[in-house]
């Protein structure tokens, strides 16, 4: 039996896959040329939840580390937890059911290698900013809005170019899902779940940094994109 365990710091899934990868095993040798055999929608559904494996990884330790620091002020409440509870159903959740059950069958579309290898790619980038956001924070990090003893505003790294580079790595994952998954339901939610994180949180998060570091935040809005380097 081939089982994934998903977790992502707050949810946790575990989802029987075996099955339908044996289908699809078959479906994909049958469907391709021989040149694209080694990218299939079983590798490339395999790639992307090594990649939300690979995710967490990157953040343990730093999640680890952050308890070790009193906050000073925090914003996490019900608002909050309902919105990285979107971004979990649009990156795992429904991926995951997507995997598990083929559901919704009806928005499938045909796989094409060349764009798998794409979403690969892309995932890989995604990973790598993903990492260097959190190296860069260093003990300024939390998984909500908080503000540490001693909190400082980090502009170097890549947040000297970006001022949130993690929602642009939240953005990669996302695209890369959506390159992934034959299915436009199952690749495109992620997209929408990261929306939703960054339309509600994106303003209420640069307020509180305005509130605790000033004219210091204002200078360094005023020479930096929020996602795009020299972009938006």
């Amino acid at each position: 039996m081939l089982s994934a365990r998903i977790e992502l710091g707050f949810r946790t899934c575990t989802i029987d896959t075996s099955a339908r990868y044996q289908k699809a095993s078959k479906r994909s040798a049958a469907n391709f040329p021989q040149d694209d055999v080694m990218m299939t929608p079983l590798v490339s559904e395999v790639i992307w939840f090594a990649g939300i494996a690979c995710w967490y990884i990157i953040r343990y330790p730093f999640e680890r580390k952050a308890k070790k620091v009193s906050v000073r002020k925090s914003l996490f409440g019900r608002r909050e937890s309902s919105i990285l509870g979107a971004a979990f159903v649009g990156l795992v959740a429904v991926p995951a059911l997507y995997s598990a059950t083929g559901f919704p069958k009806s928005l499938d579309r045909p796989f094409i290698p060349a764009i798998a290898w794409l979403g690969a790619i892309t995932l890989c980038a995604g990973l790598w900013l993903f990492f260097r956001s959190h190296a860069d924070l260093g003990r300024n990090w939390s998984i909500s809005l908080e503000i540490r003893e001693q909190h400082a505003l980090v502009q170097s790294g890549v947040y000297r170019l970006i001022r949130h580079p993690m929602y642009s790595s939240f953005f990669l994952l996302a695209l890369a899902q959506l390159f992934l998954f034959p299915n436009w339901f199952a690749g495109a939610v992620g997209l929408l779940g990261v929306g939703i994180l960054y339309a509600f949180r994106v303003r209420q998060e640069e307020r509180m940094m305005r509130d605790s570091f000033g004219n210091e935040y204002l200078g360094y809005s005023a020479k930096t994109k929020r996602l795009i380097p020299w972009v938006i």
